[in-house]
């Protein structure tokens, strides 16, 4: 008799603990959907702007006054912060000077008309690097993350760096992308990233973190070639899929990225400690 009530009670306690890690599921789903409010809404005009034309101008210039409008709502509605923004922007010319060397190179190219085009490229491709910053500001802030064994200041600025010069120094040097990966690795090795899911804490490698941000970020630049967002060499008489060698591209791109987002946040984390220290003393 006593048998049966244990075995009752653990399955009870087994379909709690599933519904439990459901719900959990869901609610990182729906932090994960709202901070990504941005891109979504950059993929979403890149399909209907190619299916449905639109009067007066062009349609790179319509993407750019769709990017534009939606960062002013964001911000008027509190769904980003003024923080976020100058990351955002920072971000955008980041990426629109590696956009501007690379179509120069030959390596892709925005072969639609457009007012807002300088020397080829179209102002809105920077909001597509800006997008991957908002998506990790707004994620950064729901979901509560903490660094953990965080390497120094100025090794993480260097590597972030050299992973961003690379992109530009290879077309004239070897390529020293999977040094720079392998070197990532070796940093990292030790470095956790905590984050909240409602009232409990997680944990992650961020090498994995990396790993899997990469690979998405792959499969939303598949749709977005898909929809003319810009054009690789080998999709000029037909669209193809991204080639998987990508991957490490784009790898390399999220961790630059994460790593001036962390370095941006840590800086401005040990700026409102001392404020809040010098006033601790003032009191």
């Amino acid at each position: 008799m006593n048998r049966n009530i244990e075995h009752k009670l653990r399955m009870k306690k087994n379909q709690w603990s599933i519904v439990g890690a459901f719900k959990q599921l869901i609610l990182f789903g729906w932090q994960q959907a709202l901070s990504c409010v941005f891109p979504v809404v950059i993929f979403a005009s890149l399909a209907l702007t190619q299916v449905i034309p639109l009067p007066l101008l062009p349609r790179y210039d319509w993407l750019l006054i769709i990017c534009l409008f939606m960062q002013w709502w964001m911000l008027r509605s509190g769904l980003e912060t003024r923080d976020e923004l100058k990351v955002i922007t920072l971000f955008h010319l980041i990426g629109l000077a590696l956009e501007i060397f690379k179509v120069h190179m030959g390596s892709w190219s925005y072969p639609e008309e457009g007012y807002s085009k300088i020397f080829g490229v179209p102002l809105y491709s920077g909001f597509m690097y800006a997008s991957v910053a908002s998506y990790l500001c707004q994620a950064w802030r729901r979901l509560n993350v903490e660094l953990v064994d965080w390497p120094p200041f100025w090794a993480v600025v260097s590597l972030a760096a050299a992973i961003y010069l690379n992109f530009f120094t290879h077309h004239y040097w070897i390529d020293i992308r999977w040094w720079l990966s392998a070197l990532v690795i070796i940093m990292f090795w030790k470095s956790w990233v905590r984050y909240e899911v409602g009232e409990k804490r997680y944990r992650m490698p961020i090498a994995l973190s990396f790993v899997l941000i990469g690979f998405f970020i792959w499969v939303a630049e598949n749709i977005a070639t898909f929809f003319g967002a810009w054009e690789y060499p080998n999709q000029t008489d037909a669209w193809s899929l991204v080639h998987l060698g990508k991957v490490s591209s784009w790898l390399l791109l999220v961790i630059v990225s994460f790593l001036i987002v962390a370095t941006l946040k840590r800086v401005k984390g040990n700026e409102a400690s001392k404020t809040f220290d010098k006033i601790t003393v003032h009191k």
